[in-house]
C-alpha cells in the first residue's frame, strides 16, 4: 500500500459534541471524508473531485480520539477500486474499499 498522507481532527470539530460527551471519538463518516480527500490529493485530483461512486466496504476497528494523527494508506486495486487502511500509531483503526469512476445508468 502507498502512504497518502495524514490528517488530524481537532477537538473543536462540529461533529464531536454528540460523540460522546466526556469521551469524544471521531465519527466514522468524518474519518472516511478526510481519507477520501487525502487519497484524492495523493492521486493528483483536485480537492473534492475524486469521482467517488460509493463505499464498497468499511470496517471501523478502533476508536479515534480528537487530536490523534491518522495515517492514510491506499492501493489502486483495479481501475475503479481503491483499498485503504487508516492507522493511528501503527495500529489499524479503519479499512475498506472505495469504488470510483463514472456511474452507469
Amino acid at each position: 500500500m502507498n502512504s497518502a498522507g495524514s490528517f488530524t481532527i481537532g477537538p473543536d470539530h462540529p461533529a464531536l459534541p454528540g460523540h460522546f460527551p466526556g469521551h469524544p471519538i471521531v465519527p466514522g463518516v468524518v474519518l472516511l471524508d478526510r481519507a477520501v480527500l487525502v487519497i484524492g490529493a495523493a492521486l493528483g485530483v483536485e480537492q473534492g473531485d475524486l469521482r467517488l461512486r460509493g463505499i464498497a466496504s468499511a470496517k471501523f476497528l478502533a476508536p479515534v480520539a480528537p487530536g490523534e494523527r491518522v495515517e492514510v494508506c491506499f492501493a489502486q486495486e483495479a481501475p475503479d477500486i481503491i483499498r485503504f487502511v487508516l492507522q493511528v500509531d501503527g495500529r489499524p483503526v479503519a479499512s475498506g474499499a472505495l469504488t470510483t469512476g463514472e456511474a452507469t445508468a
